[in-house]
């Protein structure tokens, strides 16, 4: 598989690095001081020029009014609009919508398709999904406490969730809950489409995550199910297959997130070299002088490149690649935005930059999606079972 750039993708990346510059980059300052919510109105009218781009929701064939990219075109657009935390949002390619988008795309009916994801794809409404749950491992899919009984030509869900990412402000949840409770483990969940009006549907609040308290897209909701109705006809695919939908969007949004985050180390190891090569230590004395500095230069260097070409060599959708890719580029992530706060002293620790921002939300890459430890597991048995079967 091919994965250099494309004329057409490299013409796409200098569109969205010159709309950033232009639209995004200056409002970043006042979302971090005062909020999300202070930006929003301008952030509205940069989601309208994004749309004049031909990139808007990318990731969707044309006919959905996407751009029809591939997954490594796609790839490449998101790195590039993870140099800021309102990127994929101003461009419709934002978690948890992305995944949602695809599921109804894959999944959806006929009515499904019309009633959400065309509004969802112009941008109209967004979306939550609401699977983790406080009270069961995170780690085991399998184990929900959700359910979702039938009741006539209704399900009634009662359940508590919580980092339901986005839930404040979601037209609709993705709600995965247990529909058939004496069935094999793997067969007892269904995901059903719940409209957030529906009466019993709470949330609760937005989640504080480190000291920040996100709004809008950018919350982490607590959720709950007090007996909320919704029609069979809500259900997502078939009954019972809950499981095997989640396992296929997070395979694919644990590759978007590995794309955004590249793109974070990108713009991180930019703030990083920047810094140092301007900052003095004394007179004429430049803190990139210094050999544990260049170390850290390089040692960010190789990483991130490392991590993008495991990253691209993941987009097989293999379930080792993709775990492989989870865990590698989540602690890239972290070590390089390390080393970025660490070289900028004082200042990395404000919201001067994104930095700091960044340092506390996206410390949740290697939980969420799986924790690290999972996936290193999963890896770690399917290549030792392969030696067993040549022994």
């Amino acid at each position: 598989m091919d994965f250099s750039e494309s004329d057409r993708v490299r013409e796409c990346r200098q569109v969205v690095r010159d709309f950033m510059k232009k639209e995004i980059y200056p409002l970043e300052p006042k979302s971090r001081q005062e909020g999300f919510a202070a930006v929003l109105p301008k952030l509205k009218a940069a989601r309208a020029k994004a749309k004049e781009t031909g990139l808007w929701a990318a990731h969707l064939p044309e006919e959905w009014g996407g751009a029809g990219f591939s997954l490594t075109e796609f790839a490449h657009l998101s790195e590039e609009l993870g140099h800021s935390p309102l990127g994929h949002y101003t461009f419709n390619v934002q978690a948890p919508d992305v995944g949602n988008m695809e599921l109804l795309l894959s999944h959806g009916t006929a009515e499904q398709k019309d009633r959400w994801l065309r509004p969802l794809v112009r941008g109209d409404i967004r979306s939550c999904f609401t699977m983790t749950e406080p009270e069961f491992a995170g780690s085991n899919p399998v184990w929900l406490g959700t359910t979702a009984t039938k009741d006539g030509n209704s399900y009634v869900i009662r359940g508590h969730k919580w980092f339901s990412s986005a839930a404040d402000g979601a037209a609709f949840a993705v709600c995965m809950a247990v529909t058939n409770p004496d069935a094999a483990p793997h067969q007892r969940a269904s995901m059903i489409i719940v409209p957030t009006d529906t009466p019993g549907f709470e949330l609760v609040r937005n989640i504080s995550v480190m000291g920040h308290r996100g709004a809008d897209y950018q919350s982490h909701a607590e959720v709950m199910y007090h007996g909320a109705r919704v029609p069979l006809a809500n259900r997502l695919g078939e009954e019972g297959a809950g499981f095997q939908l989640a396992q296929a969007r997070l395979g694919a949004g644990r590759i978007h997130h590995c794309m955004r985050w590249i793109g974070i180390c990108e713009r991180a190891f930019d703030i990083l070299c920047r810094h140092v090569i301007t900052r003095e230590l004394a007179p004429g004395d430049l803190l990139a002088s210094r050999q544990l500095v260049q170390q850290w230069v390089a040692e960010s260097r190789a990483e991130i490149d490392a991590a993008w070409t495991i990253e691209q060599k993941g987009t097989s959708e293999a379930r080792e690649e993709i775990s492989i890719i989870k865990f590698t580029v989540a602690r890239t992530l972290q070590r390089v935005l390390d080393r970025a706060i660490q070289a900028l002293g004082a200042l990395g620790l404000t919201d001067d930059t994104p930095l700091a921002f960044w340092w506390a939300h996206e410390r949740g890459g290697r939980i969420y999606d799986g924790a690290d430890e999972v996936h290193i597991t999963s890896v770690a048995k399917r290549i030792l079972r392969r030696y067993g079967r040549e022994q």
